[in-house]
């Protein structure tokens, strides 16, 4: 298990790297009669537009120089890729990243443009893996996990320790699920230093493997055609880590599911404030706060983590228009 000690390591080897991102209060019409505060940890300003560059640098850099030298592969969605191509490149270690076909353009090309090495296979989290372990017997390299590992998850982790430090008195914290490295992280950070704070997780209703998982008290998988079809790219994982739900299951309070039609109007909110653009995987845990009050424990004061705003100009300009967010 992670330890609170193993996140403050983690800190001092992002100092200088990751942004310490500072909380945004959010003022939108919405929560105009609304008592309760609801501030964003705007992950999406950090230098690869996401959080994953906090963990892919801790892992990396915990490697010995020999394992950097024979370079590092990952397999990604999108954006752990550009963290480990980022994390790599600022280490001088080469990167090979595996990822799926239908990855958006903009990720692809971003990661591509930080020096790293691409290699597409189909759409499911499973086949990616296990070309990426293929390649790193084949070759030598260090396989750098997107979120079954703990360097991955004490990087991650450090969002909780910048939370608490700027708004001491948080009382909920709701945050996007996928593979369950953050929430892992930052539920971690969070518990091991006050408990009383609701760690909530938040992901697709179309992808809700780890909802399914944290009610059954065991992992459960989701198809690969079943995972895609949420708009959240980044959150079509088909199954939590085992290490990562080790960590849930102690430190997380509970997960719930937004649908796509309030995942793409938490987009266009959000999207009010340039500070604060969220791709939709980086969206759901503010839809989680706007749409589900019913659902989270009773409470005043909220942060919602936007994990990233990587998202394609095209498809931000569709999603802000009100007409593509009516059922």
């Amino acid at each position: 298990m992670v330890t609170l000690s193993d996140i403050r390591g983690a800190q001092a080897r992002l100092r200088g790297v990751a942004l310490h991102t500072q909380l945004i209060e959010c003022h939108i019409p919405q929560l105009a009669s609304d008592d309760r505060r609801l501030f964003l940890k705007p992950e999406n300003l950090q230098p690869i537009g996401a959080f994953k560059l906090r963990g892919a640098y801790n892992k990396i850099a915990s490697l010995t120089p020999d394992e950097r030298a024979r370079g590092v592969i990952t397999y990604s969605s999108g954006n752990h890729g550009q963290g480990v191509a980022y994390a790599a490149r600022a280490m001088r270690a080469k990167a090979v990243v595996v990822m799926p076909s239908n990855i958006p353009a903009i990720k692809r090309e971003a990661t591509k443009a930080l020096g790293a090495e691409i290699i597409l296979v189909g759409p499911g989290s499973l086949e990616r893996q296990q070309r990426a372990e293929e390649l790193a017997e084949r070759h030598g390299y260090a396989i750098i996990p997107p979120f079954n590992d703990e360097k991955i998850i004490a990087g991650q982790g450090t969002i909780g320790l910048e939370i608490l430090e700027d708004l001491p008195n948080v009382e909920t914290i709701l945050v996007p699920v996928g593979g369950g490295g953050m929430i892992s992280g930052i539920a971690t950070a969070i518990k091991l230093s006050k408990p009383s704070v609701n760690l909530i997780g938040v992901e697709p209703e179309l992808a809700a493997d780890a909802q399914a998982s944290f009610r059954a008290g065991k992992i459960t998988e989701s198809s690969a055609d079943d995972a895609t079809r949420t708009i959240a790219d980044g959150l079509r994982s088909q199954s939590i880590g085992p290490i990562n739900f080790e960590h849930i299951r102690k430190y997380v309070d509970d997960i719930i599911t937004v649908s796509e039609v309030e995942i793409r109007q938490a987009v266009r909110l959000l999207a009010a404030n340039p500070k604060t653009v969220a791709e939709p995987s980086g969206a759901v845990a503010a839809a989680g706060f706007l749409f589900h009050r019913e659902q989270l424990p009773k409470a005043r004061v909220h942060v919602a983590v936007i994990s990233g705003g990587n998202i394609d100009p095209q498809m931000l300009e569709e999603l802000i228009q009100p007409t593509t967010v009516q059922t």
